[in-house]
């Protein structure tokens, strides 16, 4: 036997409280009674006492009591293997570690909202394989297409600007290490989910775009940050902000019109990340959803435990039924 929610087994502690309960109540029950009558007189008023049915009485509804709880407990045996196929597409979500994404022009700041984007997002998805690329100045496959979304929630908490040590943003080594990742044999659809402020360094991202483009995978873009920009903190426990060699604020900005291109060449979409953490929802059932065919990515045969808390919860009923006909008193005779 097997149960959904084994902790439900706890509450059978209950039981010799419930039992207290039925003592305590009958004998106040007895003590108010003696307040009006003689004790003479209340056999011939009300009917003599029955103790043993009483206890039968009890007896019932406790059983009624563990019966309902083992009911809670969502028991389970015998068994039979079900067909199931998971279906979707595969997504590689590119993420930019570099330092401008530290900027605060959005709270906290952008590599942390990115992230909660990304668990949000991935709690939506609908069997999809998922994977994850950290770039900056370079690219790497930080997890691998995978349907175990708890791993790949694991490798989202390493996302940092220390994670890669290359500085700089090149968007088209990212788009680059994407495209080698997906199994261009496979006949699902490829889409590659692009998480950046958008300042391309090396500018690259369009050509590397055009040719994921070739390739039939769509590109669809989060741009993170304000078109007005920000500071760019040091880091590495340094207080103050990043400046140029005349001792001036670097400012990083949003390249919004980069992002557009990129996401537009391959017939992604590009949104903007604004307020709230449910942006890339909206990105992935408004854009993702309707522009790619699901496929079957997985298939075959599990085993299905029959539930059986009916038969506890009957059980309970006809215990509490057949308590309503034990009569815990002789019945008056005539006169």
């Amino acid at each position: 036997m097997k149960f959904d929610n084994l902790w439900a087994l706890n509450i059978l502690w209950i039981l010799p409280l419930a039992l207290f309960m039925l003592i305590y109540e009958s004998r106040q029950k007895r003590i108010a009674l003696s307040r009006f009558v003689e004790n003479s007189l209340l056999g011939r008023l009300t009917g003599e006492e029955k103790k043993g049915k009483n206890i039968i009485k009890n007896l019932l509804i406790l059983g009624s009591l563990a019966l309902m709880i083992f009911a809670m407990a969502g028991p389970r045996w015998g068994s039979h293997y079900q067909e199931v196929s998971q279906k979707g597409v595969d997504i590689m979500i590119l993420v930019d570690v570099s330092p401008s994404m530290l900027v605060e022009d959005v709270k906290p700041n952008r590599l942390e909202r990115a992230r909660r984007e990304i668990i949000d997002f991935i709690k939506v998805v609908q069997g999809d394989r998922i994977g994850l690329v950290a770039f900056s100045g370079n690219s790497f496959v930080q997890c691998p297409l995978t349907l175990d979304y708890g791993a790949c929630q694991m490798f989202l908490l390493d996302l940092s600007p220390n994670l890669i040590p290359v500085p700089g943003t090149d968007i088209g080594s990212a788009i680059e290490t994407a495209i080698t990742s997906f199994d261009m044999q496979a006949k699902t659809d490829k889409v590659i989910l692009l998480i950046t402020d958008g300042e391309d360094n090396e500018g690259k991202g369009l050509e590397m775009a055009e040719k994921a483009g070739a390739k039939n995978i769509k590109i669809f873009v989060f741009g993170i940050g304000n078109t007005s920009g920000g500071p760019i903190p040091l880091g590495n426990g340094q207080g103050g902000f990043k400046k140029d060699i005349k001792g001036k604020l670097v400012l990083s900005k949003l390249d919004e019109e980069g992002l557009r291109k990129i996401a537009s060449v391959t017939g992604g979409d590009y949104v903007h990340s604004i307020a709230g953490d449910l942006d890339l929802d909206i990105l992935y059932f408004d854009g993702i959803k309707s522009k790619t065919d699901a496929v079957t990515l997985k298939s075959g045969k599990i085993k299905v435990y029959e539930e059986r808390f009916a038969i506890f919860l009957l059980a309970a009923f006809a215990l509490l039924l057949l308590e309503g006909f034990v009569d815990g008193r002789k019945k008056l005779k005539k006169v």
